[in-house]
């Protein structure tokens, strides 16, 4: 009996032992196999690799365009012959658009006022943000101007179209326009003040800081030469806005809370568009935005053309009345896209903006 346990016993453990035998097997084929597929796996990776690298490892993989690739760039001042800025001159530039090219820049990037030229910014944002069919209804802060500030006739109460505000703002440029759009948009000057800025930042114009739509003079409202051109060749790049700065004059249509409807006669500031200045032979000017104030001195920004049709932005700011403003303009024109002598007949343009 004992010697029948004992057989049986040792057929159990010898079984036990097949069965602990056979599950290492399995568990070594297993282990087996996954590092065969791992080192198949890791080769073709390693091959993939080496053949990516080596296809496109020296290659330009980005298709896109720099920020700058389209834009007049200039690290530092650019002389023009022919063009003698004033001493007492703020800043002046002219911008190939076509060939991408700075033809003169004189203290680009110093920190100027800009007067009413700020107001070709409102209309960027206005063009963008606003539908151009809303009516807008003038708030009492639109129309609390002084007398010697320029508005286009709105009253508190009016009701007026965004596309007839656009065009008082630019052609008349009127400061109670740019305080209705601003409201309108943006719900406060503040307000559209604050997206002023982020539009400057996103264009590249870091040298410019808006506190009001309209550009009356404060100390931390200013620019440069060379942002106003940034801005300026951003608001080109919009049919409507040419369109408008291209007018010899608007009919603005106004009606009054009492419900009578008049209109409002704005013609251009710029003394080009006013038949108070003239352009150089072989130039012509398509529009442009103004802006005086006492230390801003009398500034214009303006987008013109050969006779070739290759467009070209020129801007003066700071030149001593309006007088000399349209003389050193037309010195800059002339100089730097006919290659002449320049002379002109100048308007007078008096009041602040």
């Amino acid at each position: 009996m004992n010697q029948g346990k004992r057989r049986m016993y040792a057929r159990r453990r010898r079984r036990r032992q097949r069965r602990a035998a056979a599950l290492l097997i399995c568990f070594a084929v297993l282990i087996g196999v996954i590092l065969a597929g791992a080192v198949i796996i890791w080769g073709q990776v390693k091959n993939y690799t080496v053949s990516y690298e080596s296809d496109h490892y020296n290659t330009n993989v980005y298709q896109g365009s720099m920020f700058s690739s389209d834009l007049c760039v200039a690290a530092e001042e650019v002389e023009l012959e022919g063009f003698e800025p004033d001493a007492d001159l703020h800043a002046a530039g002219l911008f190939d658009l076509e060939n991408k090219s700075v033809l003169c820049g004189y203290k680009l990037y110093d920190k100027v006022y800009p007067a009413s030229t700020t107001k070709i910014m409102t209309a960027l944002l206005a063009l963008k943000y606003g539908n151009m069919d809303d009516e807008v209804t003038v708030s009492a802060n639109a129309t609390d101007f002084n007398w010697d500030e320029v508005t286009s006739g709105l009253r508190t109460g009016d009701k007026v179209t965004m596309y007839d505000l656009v065009c008082g703002l630019l052609l008349h440029s009127g400061n109670d326009c740019g305080t209705a759009i601003a409201e309108h948009i943006a719900g406060s000057e503040e307000a559209f003040a604050e997206m002023m800025n982020e539009e400057a930042a996103s264009l590249g114009a870091t040298g410019t800081h808006f506190v009001n739509p309209h550009g009356l003079h404060d100390e931390n409202h200013y620019t440069t030469a060379y942002d106003l051109y940034l801005i300026f060749n951003e608001c080109i790049k919009d049919e409507r806005f040419v369109e408008i700065i291209s007018m010899d004059s608007y009919d603005g249509t106004l009606t009054g809370a009492d419900g009578t409807v008049r209109k409002e006669t704005w013609t251009p500031t710029q003394a080009y568009g006013a038949g108070e200045a003239t352009e150089p032979t072989g130039i012509r000017v398509l529009g442009g935005k103004t802006g005086t104030t006492e230390l801003a001195g009398n500034c214009v920004i303006l987008y013109d053309e050969d006779l070739n049709e290759h467009p070209y932005i020129s801007v003066i700011m700071g030149a001593d009345g309006p007088t000399r403003l349209y003389e050193q303009m037309n010195e800059l024109m002339q100089a730097g896209i006919t290659g002449t002598d320049a002379s002109s007949s100048a308007g007078n343009q008096q009041t602040e903006e």
